[in-house]
């Protein structure tokens, strides 16, 4: 009874450590998705500098999303995003704008959709 007892209480850690490691882990690549969207809009207005601060806050997300469980597509959305960011420090926002949107493919091919 007592080894049935330790089998089910380390069946149960196991369980809340892993829901706590993926919660943060989506909650990361959400919030990464979040501000891809919010670049890719302000680019469609031609507003690299607020383009420029969401690719950022959408890179720092995605590299944090990477270094928990990243795949193939999570990295195409960091190079993109990098690019996004390049040609937005240019004051391109229509190729920025581009690199944002293929960050955002990626993002949900990496198994991201919406917040809400």
């Amino acid at each position: 009874m007592k080894t049935l007892s330790s089998i089910i209480a380390i069946g149960m850690l196991a369980f809340i450590f892993t829901a706590n490691s993926f919660a943060a882990d989506t909650e990361h690549r959400l919030e990464a998705l979040a501000h891809a969207e919010e670049a890719v809009k302000h680019g469609e207005m031609g507003h690299a500098n607020e383009l420029l601060m969401h690719a950022e806050d959408s890179l720092k997300h995605a590299r944090d999303a990477m270094q928990e469980d990243g795949d193939a597509h999570m990295k195409k959305a960091i190079v993109e995003l990098e690019e996004a960011i390049k040609h937005a420090k240019m004051d391109h926002a229509d190729v920025a704008t581009q690199h944002a949107r293929k960050a955002m493919k990626h993002l949900r091919e990496s198994g991201v959709r919406k917040m809400h």
